[in-house]
């Protein structure tokens, strides 16, 4: 630690093991807030980074549940840079925890890890004021799959973070490039309201993008070759998409800027997710202007039915969605509907084909109380055996969260 720092600003951090995660519909009892998937989204990035070439990607990949160590800097640093990033939170979150996993050096003289982290919130905008929430001086972690868990000094309700990245553990040049992992945010999130701004087309380098929502219910194209369907839970709509042409499929975690830009990622034929950014543009034209939004039914994916921490209770919020897909299967001429629950890959094999299919049969129940007749209805568990994105990543693990709707 440095002597040059009021040592008051950094706490003692305590280093865990990463536990698994066993459930389909949150990560934890307390899932992650400081995560894309969690509707975490970037509006700043400051301090050196324009100079290091720091991008919005490499913010994202903070946040973006790959535990994983990066290259965060393009470009070398010297042994006090400094670099901070701004994330808007949907919801007022009190965080009582945050962690920074694998804290590893890269065996090369020319690169290390980022030494100093501090975290502050603020609840007045992106600007500040920001009040001092954690902070603490990272040491390498001896083994992988460990971290360094930090405990907040104060802990008021925020709704901007503003993460401080300074220093290297191990610097030994001049002209360093510096790594990071994953900050996590561990805590409890106020309601975060349906967003509603999903109808809309937008445009950018690699998008070009038509959606049409409906409550939680969102359709589109993109592309110029692919249709997508999904769903949105809070500010976040997942999707999955596929190309007219070749069949590839594509999956997307995305949401809407208060400014009118769409932004998220997206993976193609299981490829890595890849930043996804486009600004509005209402008076494209795409093949789909005229498709009206449409609720899912028979063969749909469907996420944002969420449950209860290691439970089949689905939470409160999921109540749009199923009701949704009431709607949709309603009008299903088809006599039997199979409800197929999919998890992702925390937890053994047996444990989550066990919740899946507990899971599953709790979906059923809720259509059966809407009116549909209860001997239409099978439910099926898959576990975690079906994934249709990288279970190393929260946007990927989200998406394997899902229900599979068969019709016959």
């Amino acid at each position: 630690m440095n002597t040059d720092r009021d040592p008051g600003r950094f706490l003692r951090a305590t280093i865990l093991f990463l536990a698994p995660q066993i459930v389909m519909g949150s990560e934890s009892s307390s899932p992650d807030y400081l995560s894309f998937a969690q509707g975490a989204l970037l509006v700043e990035v400051g301090g050196s980074a324009a100079a290091l070439k720091v991008d919005a990607e490499s913010a994202l990949q903070a946040i973006d549940g790959d535990y994983g160590v990066y290259s965060l800097t393009p470009r070398p640093g010297g042994p006090d840079t400094e670099i901070f990033f701004v994330y808007r939170l949907p919801a007022a979150t009190t965080f009582t925890t945050f962690a920074v996993p694998n804290v590893l050096e890269t065996p090369s003289p020319s690169q290390t890890f980022f030494r100093d982290i501090e975290i502050s919130g603020s609840t007045k905008g992106a600007e500040g004021p920001f009040e001092a929430l954690a902070a603490t001086t990272l040491a390498t972690h001896e083994d992988k799959n460990l971290s360094t868990e930090i405990h907040p000094i104060t802990s008021p309700p925020v709704i901007w973070v503003k993460i401080t990245l300074r220093g290297g553990i191990d610097v030994q040049r001049d002209k360093t490039f510096f790594e990071f992992s994953e900050i996590i945010g561990y805590g409890s999130q106020e309601p975060v309201p349906l967003l509603d701004r999903f109808g809309g087309k937008w445009k950018g380098r690699g998008v070009l993008l038509e959606l049409k929502q409906d409550a939680a219910t969102v359709v589109g194209c993109y592309d110029g070759s692919g249709d997508l369907s999904g769903t949105v839970t809070g500010n976040i709509l997942r999707a999955t998409g596929t190309s007219r042409s070749a069949g590839i499929p594509s999956t997307f975690v995305l949401t809407v800027t208060d400014g009118g830009d769409i932004t998220g990622v997206r993976s193609t034929n299981g490829a890595p997710f890849r930043i996804y950014t486009g600004a509005s543009a209402p008076d494209l034209t795409t093949e789909c202007s005229a498709v009206k939004a449409r609720p899912p039914g028979c063969g749909a994916t469907v996420h944002g039915i969420n449950f209860d921490y290691d439970s089949d209770a689905i939470r409160p919020e999921s109540a749009m969605v199923l009701d949704a897909l009431f709607a949709g299967l309603t009008a299903a001429p088809e006599s039997a509907i199979t409800i197929v629950g999919h998890t992702s890959s925390e937890g053994s094999d047996g444990y989550n084909l066990d919740l899946s299919q507990r899971r599953a049969q709790s979906v059923i129940a809720a259509l059966a109380t809407r009116g549909i007749e209860p001997t239409r209805l099978t439910a099926k568990g898959a576990g975690e055996g079906q994934p249709i994105a990288d279970n190393t990543t929260a946007a990927g693990r989200s998406l394997n969260r899902r229900v599979e709707v068969l019709c016959r």
